[in-house]
């Protein structure tokens, strides 16, 4: 029998990330045959890597950088296809809204739709939206799968979803609908396996990446979050501001005269860390200027204070809603590989009981809280990929039987 393969697409404004799954392994594996990114489209210094392939400088077509990325990708999958078939493409797409709940097979109708939301992800939905068009166009015989990733926090209650807007805007669709969902949806699958009945109760997850948020879980349902109607709420970010006075929106624009277009590059791209610090998006490259006695150290400080602040106030608020916490967990690219940024906030929540195992930590073990500590304290790697293909390997199996019955 001929190999089925499974392709997941993650789409970002500058870069493509991809896995290749078996879609004939039941289980689905959590590691998937092959994957790769690139990173840099639309620059000078784009590269290409891949499972077994160190990253390599490529040059991409100017005038269509994000065509001939895919492009690149499609003809490095061809290459290692050995005779198997591409069953279909998943795609992490991070709006729904709050029609689209669940995958849906994508088709052109869909994709227009889901461009009317691309005001409330400008940084994501566009792009992904590119790959399918293109493979609709290319590749029609290909299934493709629409992941969405507002669609884990549609358990989210009605108080947690309205806006404090006149009631028009809820019947508009203006509400708070929670990013980040296959990262979650992901969680609330590795949890159990990891912590037991514990990840049952009331948990806190950290989803700390260059776009960050917290999710509160209870009985591994999304119960509350941070981001709100778009990416660009709740916790400070790598670029984004986070949680912001509307009023300071308003100031931009009414006194400083900046136009819709000015102010949505400054909330979406020069501000968080890169912004406060006027050095890096990254925490650990202003982790390690921090100590260097000039101003730039000086502002590496107040970026770092800042973004932890924010990440424990909104922890707070969250423990809050939950009642009390029983399991957090850190992960994405900071929390996952972070131990100092971890460690500095564990240690503003000591008055919930958490207390950090120190070694474990700076090892980003499985479990970095202190045998005695009151709340336990983990750290797991997201697979949002596995889940994107998960999800599309049951809707493929799903349309097989309804066919195998007709």
């Amino acid at each position: 029998m001929t190999q089925t393969l499974l392709l997941v697409l993650n789409c970002g404004s500058s870069s493509i990330k991809f896995a290749v799954f078996d879609a004939s392994s039941d289980p689905l594996s959590r590691t998937p045959l092959w994957n790769g990114k690139v990173q840099g489209i639309g620059s000078a210094h784009a590269t290409f890597g891949e499972t077994g392939v160190p990253p390599f400088s490529v040059v991409l077509d100017a005038a269509q950088p994000y065509h001939a990325a895919l492009a690149l990708i499609g003809e490095r999958i061809d290459a290692r296809m050995a005779g198997r078939r591409l069953a279909a493409v998943a795609h992490r797409v991070v709006h729904g809204a709050n029609r689209y709940v669940e995958p849906v097979r994508v088709d052109a109708v869909i994709v227009a739709e889901l461009r009317q939301l691309i005001p409330l992800a400008p940084l994501h939905q566009p792009f992904a939206l590119e790959a399918m068009d293109i493979l609709l166009q290319q590749r029609p015989e290909v299934v493709q799968i629409a992941c969405f990733d507002t669609a884990f926090h549609h358990t989210l209650p009605k108080v947690e979803q309205m806006l404090p807007l006149p009631h028009a805007a809820w019947e508009r669709g203006l509400r708070r609908y929670g990013f980040h969902g296959l990262s979650y949806a992901y969680m609330a699958s590795a949890l159990p396996e990891r912590h037991g009945a514990v990840a049952q109760g009331r948990t806190l997850v950290a989803h700390l990446g260059s776009g960050a948020s917290l999710c509160a879980m209870r009985g591994l349902k999304s119960v509350a979050t941070t981001m709100g109607f778009s990416a660009l709420d709740g916790l400070m970010m790598g670029t984004r501001t986070g949680a912001l006075d509307p009023g300071a929106v308003l100031y931009l624009m009414e006194i400083e005269k900046l136009s819709v277009a000015e102010v949505g590059d400054i909330l979406y791209h020069q501000s968080g860390l890169l912004g406060v610090s006027g050095l890096s998006s990254e925490p650990r490259v202003l982790l390690d200027r921090e100590d260097d006695g000039d101003e730039g150290a000086d502002r590496a400080r107040d970026a770092l204070e800042l973004y932890v602040r924010r990440i424990v106030r909104e922890i707070g608020a969250l423990v809050a809603v939950l009642g009390g916490l029983d399991l957090l967990v850190f992960t994405a690219g900071v929390g996952e590989h972070s131990g100092e940024i971890r460690q500095r906030v564990c240690a503003a929540l000591g008055f919930l009981g958490v207390s950090l195992d120190a070694a474990a930590n700076e090892a980003n073990a499985a479990v970095i809280s202190a045998a005695d500590s009151r709340v336990v304290v983990g750290v797991e790697p997201t697979n949002e990929e596995w889940i994107a293909a998960t999800y599309a390997q049951r809707l493929l199996f799903a349309a097989t039987s309804v066919r195998a019955h007709a």
